[in-house]
């Protein structure tokens, strides 16, 4: 399918710098990708809200008289679609479900990633997500939620690409040709660091609305 940038939605979050985050980009010995982020506290914002968040990303909210699909919400620029590929064994977005996302970091068409991964932890310590192709590993992003005062710190990172020999000599070079270019990492960094920032403007709220049906 050929995704389209989607019309602006009138959502208004004030987004954080890239400069309120510590981040690194690298290249692994391989040839994978390694972007970390250790955002700014995400104020008023539990692990358990975190949690409840990822276990629901597939409703629906209003804001500003609009109903609109959480995960757009979440980013309104860069946003573009979320669908459970697979539910989890058990039902619902936990781990063992697959999450088909699709993004364009900046909302640029250049940098727009459609992928489908799968969550094998998601609690309320973290979420971490992976995609393998012939079996073999090439995704990996960890979110690690840890209390604080005041809020959550928020940890990240990613790795675009297998460590290994299959890695290093076909899939690396592949994978960052065709799906995930090297200047696709810093536009992936202000991206995550906006969309996590953006969990202060409207997560608190409904997660009140809505923690009761969370089980």
């Amino acid at each position: 399918m050929a995704w389209k940038l989607p019309p602006n939605r009138e959502i208004n979050w004030i987004r954080k710098p890239l400069q309120s985050a510590r981040t690194q980009c690298k290249t692994l010995p391989y040839g994978s990708f390694e972007l970390r982020i250790e955002h700014d506290i995400i104020r008023g914002v539990t692990p358990d809200m975190l949690n409840w968040w990822f276990h629901h990303i597939g409703g629906s909210m209003n804001v500003n008289g609009v109903e609109y699909p959480r995960y757009l919400v979440w980013h309104p620029i860069d946003h573009i679609h979320w669908e459970l590929a697979k539910p989890a064994p058990g039902g619902g977005a936990g781990v063992g479900a697959s999450f088909r996302i699709v993004e364009a970091f900046g909302g640029n068409r250049h940098h727009l990633i459609d992928s489908v991964e799968e969550v094998i932890k998601l609690d309320s310590e973290g979420i971490t997500l992976i995609r393998r192709i012939l079996g073999v590993e090439v995704f990996r992003l960890a979110h690690r939620f840890v209390a604080v005062e005041g809020g959550t710190r928020y940890l990240s990172r990613m790795q675009v690409g297998a460590e290994n020999r299959l890695g290093q000599w076909l899939l690396n070079p592949l994978l960052h040709r065709f799906v995930f270019t090297r200047d696709m990492g810093p536009a992936w960094l202000t991206h995550n660091v906006e969309e996590v920032g953006n969990f202060e403007s409207f997560l608190p709220e409904l997660y009140a609305a809505h923690r009761f049906a969370f089980s």
